[in-house]
């Protein structure tokens, strides 16, 4: 089975988590809604590209955001690939009112609670993946 190796982190603003709605213009899961996700690249170090990704995609800055926690990494079978799985290395960040920039990755964000969750079509065990740093 191939398997690639993302990091997802959560950003959490008070008892609100900030998700994404993922655009046209990316490969997979469009038009789902997810948290700031990307792919480890090479031997990367997981933490460093979590950062890179919050920054990239929703222009937040490491000196705004402060690490919470991190949770063991877990596996989850990609719907959209034959043979294929995601290995996510979840993280959750804290920021204060933070201005959000959207790269092209995502069209859409919104701030919500963990029980609004379930309102939305989100990439698959979205939910299992925040439930693990909760």
């Amino acid at each position: 089975m191939r398997s690639t190796r993302i990091v997802t982190s959560f950003i959490k603003d008070n008892d609100k988590f900030l998700f994404l709605k993922r655009s046209n213009k990316v490969k997979t899961m469009k038009g789902l809604w997810a948290g700031v996700s990307g792919i480890i690249e090479n031997n990367e170090e997981p933490l460093k590209r979590a950062k890179i990704e919050i920054f990239e995609e929703v222009g937040i800055t490491e000196e705004q955001i402060k690490f919470l926690k991190s949770s063991e990494e877990m596996s989850v079978h990609s719907p959209q690939y034959v043979n294929h799985e995601w290995r996510i290395f979840p993280f959750l960040f804290e920021v204060k009112k933070p201005k959000i920039k959207l790269n092209w990755e995502n069209s859409e964000y919104v701030w919500i609670t963990v029980d609004e969750l379930k309102n939305y079509e989100t990439v698959p065990s979205i939910d299992k993946v925040l439930f693990s740093l909760l």
